[in-house]
């Protein structure tokens, strides 16, 4: 398998595989999130990786950036959302190499903390935790039933325990349909 950057002629196939990922009742509305994420200059440092297998896409996942407000310090963070695979080749590691692969190339670039609003069991695999318990609250209220679902990962520096705050995406993100289970 390999894992590289995006490239722009490569994105209506990104597209697809977010359709078939999440299916009929999510993927319309998943690719049309990743569309408009990538055109989001509020994202901006974007990092969308590809899996190929067999010269065949078969995962994408997608960094944006986020900031930290109500924080005395700055902080270098980025968001995780969302990732797909196409659902023949789910339960493979594609994913958890997908996240392994964003996650070193953004703690080379200085990256200190990465978010996600994902599976409570899947991405601690990853060494994600939960990050309200750290102080850090999402965009919106998560309900507490799903407080498990936020998640952390520091990458650099010394965040954790000297720092908390409230996390603000992109514009494209940052509305409140995105962030209900």
């Amino acid at each position: 398998m390999e894992i590289r950057k995006s490239i722009q002629s490569e994105r209506e196939e990104i597209l697809e595989i977010h359709k078939k990922a999440f299916g009929k009742d999510k993927g319309l509305e998943i690719a049309k999130l990743v569309d408009d994420l990538l055109d989001d200059t509020t994202a901006m440092p974007i990092l969308s990786l590809i899996a190929i297998e067999n010269d065949r896409i078969v995962g994408h996942i997608l960094y944006t950036k986020a900031t930290i407000t109500e924080t005395e310090l700055p902080i270098s963070a980025q968001i995780l959302a969302p990732l797909a695979i196409l659902p023949d080749e789910q339960k493979k590691g594609i994913g958890e190499s997908l996240i392994n692969e964003g996650l070193k190339q953004l703690k080379e670039s200085g990256t200190e903390l990465v978010f996600v609003l994902g599976h409570p069991t899947y991405y601690p695999r990853c060494g994600f935790f939960p990050a309200g318990e750290q102080g850090f609250d999402a965009p919106y209220p998560i309900p507490e039933e799903h407080a498990a679902a936020w998640m952390v990962q520091q990458l650099n520096g010394n965040v954790l325990g000297n720092a908390t705050g409230k996390v603000q995406c992109s514009n494209v993100l940052n509305e409140p349909q995105h962030w209900r289970e």
